[in-house]
């Protein structure tokens, strides 16, 4: 093996040996073969055949092989002049392993592992075929045959070969390796059959000898990864670019359709309505937005992420469709909340101004129908003409009761000034029955009108009669005088007793039950003003039955009977009871009202300022970060876990929320907080630590793709920190500048200094904000000795595949690449034109340009 493989390189200078340790021993041989192998001159080698010019000779040789940094253990000039075996081997394989084994490493390993993983992965692919060591593996031929056919697949038809037949496999391995690749036959196929474990060294040195054959294939193969790497890194950040759009492109039509409906304030006519509406707007705070909000932090963390692996990758930055940016999300984001802000408050009211409106229209309905049944018949009893016909005592009774008809008309004055008051406010509170309530008015109005003048009518009527009455009996007058303005006190009693309220806090229904505790009162008086009354009635019964008064029992001053006076008098005490229900019914939900009230208060007086609080922290977190980034990020998430776990308490104070709204509540003095303050504080609280989390996930990035150590790291926040006084998380230009300097970057004061300084500021502040933040320096700091791909080394790499072609064809990349990423090349590059070109030819040179150029999104 070892003659062989000395043959294989002799044969370049011309020169043959035939037997190792004879040949070799004036050292001649020796010197050609460590020049031919090396590609370097020895020195001049000693022509006399005397012992001493021998072992000067081979002394030169040895020499020559120690300056390379071969250690030589008890191998000496005068055993190899002596024609020692050993010794002689042991040296021959001394100069195999380091001209031809050592210089071959791959990921790293030694040479002997470095050339074992190399004809395990080349292998891999056939049956059969198991390397896992340089004897045994070797003994059935399969290996060798399987590297020639990887690599030069018209050579040997592996598919005809048997595993049962190791010395046709051999000798076919053998025998087509020497004719066509040009290395030796360095072993016997019988000798390796024929012994349980084969000589290591032989087989390394046979094998050794197929890698460098087939070390132009190796190049290739090496091109072929860096070109697989380049283009792996283009398609993730084109998915993650399609990605963003998309969700981008969802997001701004779901704002867009959103922010109408938020924008919509036509009122709707009835309570039951406004309540679907704000139900609707509850859905849309509690269910609709909380995962819109996600995907906008979302969108802002993956636009980063994408940015900072272009930056990484050397790319030009991604630049999203027009209208697309992170600023135009957020731009319609704000308008998105510009449109939310108000509604709800919008909302209530409406539902405050609908129900203020239910009880005026209620209101207005009592007072009217209560009027229009004591107008009832009014007109036609004043334009009788009763009294043409009368006698004279009865056309005096018929003044006096016109007198008291004019009494009870100038008590209904307030009433009828009542109605068209409510009427008024209806209309200014634009209550959707406007017209229906204003021609009910007009008409009591109207008929209003019309009683005072038919009143007045009569009355002159009468009074020019007034003459001819003689006598009227003063009880029935008296009678008659003090029953209408009590029957009116009772009637104005019931409507005050049956009145709907409206309140919205305890010490409103307070008052309310401090009048009717006053009203109660005023009862016993009111009592002895009944019976006073009814003492006059049955006196004058008492008269008549005495004097025979033709009157017939009835009064001709009033309708207004002892029966209808104890009939109301006996409902007004029917209705003071169940107005003390009603009060203390309504006392009693006042006071739940107000237990909401401090219940709100009590959680959203802890909630706010933790909220707060948790805001701060994490400010001061993003500023002050010890240890590695993998535990800051660690403690992060850890941090990020116990903010999620706070929820249920935020979810609990939406449903106390709900229940006060539910409830009508408009105020709460208990506390400076409301619901909206709390939701757009944990929604920024969220936001925040995702943000602060993806910071440090981009500086790993940066780290790890840039190289930098962790001490590196360290340093450079520390820096960053120490000149951050106002703790904003970005620094000034003169803070930038110090920064610098502290970490050895010479920036001088002269104008070359400051032009150096612009340049630096060019880079690290595009869009001229004024600031650097902590990931734009960390990306300056690195940049500068980053060892990243570039175009000329893609375009190298495919100039491998090509075999030095200017072009490329389909099937070279077929045949290189994997399938989706040659597909993925096949697709974008564009024919060559050159003056060499062939049919099919691919332009790999603007297609390596482009990967490093704008990107199409």
């Amino acid at each position: 093996t070892f003659t062989a493989w000395c043959n294989s390189h002799l044969r370049k200078a011309g020169t043959q040996i035939e037997n190792i340790e004879e040949d070799f021993r004036d050292g001649l041989k020796l010197m050609l073969l460590l020049e031919v192998i090396s590609g370097e001159r020895l020195a001049k080698p000693e022509r006399g055949k005397m012992r001493v010019h021998k072992i000067s000779n081979v002394n030169k040789a040895l020499d020559f092989i120690a300056s390379k940094g071969v250690k030589l253990v008890s191998i000496g000039a005068e055993e190899i002049v002596d024609g020692n075996v050993k010794m002689t081997l042991g040296m021959i394989w001394t100069i195999i392993l380091r001209f031809a084994i050592q210089d071959i490493s791959v990921e790293e390993t030694s040479a002997k592992e470095g050339l074992l993983l190399w004809c395990q992965r080349k292998t891999a692919p056939y049956k059969n075929v198991n390397i896992q060591n340089f004897h045994i593996s070797w003994k059935d031929g399969l290996g060798f045959c399987a590297l020639i056919h990887r690599h030069r697949p018209e050579l040997i038809d592996y598919g005809k070969l048997r595993k049962d037949d190791p010395l046709t496999n051999l000798n076919t391995a053998f025998d087509v390796a020497e004719k066509y690749l040009d290395i030796p036959k360095m072993l016997d196929a019988e000798d390796i059959v024929g012994t349980a474990r084969p000589d290591e060294k032989a087989i390394m040195t046979y094998v050794s000898s197929f890698y460098h054959a087939f070390s132009g294939a190796q190049k290739a193969e090496t091109a072929a990864n860096r070109i697989c790497k380049v283009l792996a890194v283009n398609q993730e950040n084109e998915q993650l670019m399609e990605d963003y759009e998309k969700l981008a492109s969802d997001l701004l039509e779901w704002i867009r359709r959103t922010i109408p409906w938020l924008e919509n304030r036509a009122p709707e006519n009835t309570m039951q309505a406004m309540q679907q509406k704000l139900e609707d707007f509850r859905d849309y705070r509690r269910l609709h937005k909380p995962p819109k909000v996600q995907e906008k932090c979302q969108l802002e963390i993956n636009f980063n992420t994408l940015q900072t692996k272009l930056r990484l990758s050397n790319r030009p930055a991604f630049m999203p469709s027009e209208g697309k940016m992170v600023s135009d999300i957020n731009n319609a984001w704000g308008g998105l909340e510009q449109a939310e802000k108000g509604y709800e408050e919008w909302l209530l009211n409406e539902i405050r101004r609908l129900e203020r409106l239910d009880h005026l229209a209620e209101k207005f309905r009592q007072k009217a129908s209560i009027h229009e049944s004591w107008t009832d018949g009014k007109e036609a009893m004043l334009q009788q003409k009763d009294y043409e016909t009368a006698t004279l005592s009865e056309i005096k009774a018929l003044l006096k009761k016109h007198e008291a008809f004019e009494s009870d008309l100038a008590a209904h004055q307030d009433r009828v000034e009542q109605i068209a008051a409510i009427a008024q406010e209806l209309n200014e509170l634009d209550y959707y029955d406007s017209p229906s309530v204003n021609a009910r008015c007009q008409k009591i109005c109207d008929q209003w009108d019309n009683l005072g003048a038919l009143t007045q009518k009569r009355r002159e009527a009468l009074e020019r009669t007034e003459k001819l009455l003689e006598t009227i009996d003063q009880l029935y007058l008296e009678y008659a005088k003090r029953a209408a303005p009590f029957n009116n006190w009772m009637e104005g009693a019931m409507e005050d007793l049956q009145d709907t309220f409206i309140v919205h806090t305890i010490e409103e229904i307070q008052g309310l039950t401090t009048a009717h505790e006053q009203f109660k009162a005023t009862l016993p008086d009111a009592d002895k003003e009944r019976q006073a009354i009814l003492g006059i009635h049955n006196e004058v019964t008492k008269i008549v039955q005495t004097y025979h008064v033709n009157m017939a029992g009835t009064n001709p001053y009033t309708t207004i009977t002892p029966h209808e006076i104890n009939g109301k008098w006996e409902h007004v005490r029917q209705l003071v009871p169940r107005r003390d229900q009603a009060l203390m019914e309504e006392h009693a939900r006042q006071q739940q009202n107000e237990r909401l009230r401090k219940q709100f208060g009590a959680q959203a007086n802890v909630i706010g300022p933790w909220i707060q609080t948790k805001m701060e922290e994490i400010g001061r977190i993003s500023i002050e970060m010890h240890g590695t980034l993998e535990d800051q990020l660690n403690h992060l998430r850890q941090y990020e876990k116990s903010i999620v776990n706070y929820k249920p308490k935020i979810d609990q104070l939406e449903g106390d929320h709900q229940q006060i709204q539910e409830a009508l509540i408009f105020d709460n003095k208990h506390t400076n907080y409301t619901m909206e303050h709390i939701r757009v504080g944990w929604e920024q609280l969220l936001t925040t630590i995702a943000r602060t989390i993806n910071e440090v996930e981009n500086q790993i990035l940066t780290r790890d793709a840039k190289g930098i150590s962790q001490e590196q790291m360290n340093e450079f926040r520390a820096s960053f920190n120490h000149f951050d006084r106002d703790h904003s998380g970005t620094l000034g230009p003169e803070e930038f500048k110090a920064c610098l300097i502290s970490l050895g970057y010479d920036i001088g004061n002269d104008a070359q200094g400051e032009a150096e300084f612009a340049r630096i500021m060019s880079i690290v502040d595009p869009n001229r904000l004024g600031v650097v933040t902590f990931q734009a320096f960390i990306d300056f700091m690195s940049r500068e000795t980053a060892d990243t791909d570039t175009a000329d080394q893609v375009m190298a790499s495919f100039k491998i595949l090509a075999g030095d072609k200017n072009y490329i064809t389909v099937d070279e990349l077929r045949r290189e690449l994997p399938p989706d990423q040659a597909e993925y090349c096949i697709a974008r590059m564009a024919p060559y034109n050159g003056r060499d070109a062939v049919p099919g030819a691919l332009d790999y040179m603007s297609f390596s340009t482009a990967l490093y150029g704008e990107s199409d999104l």
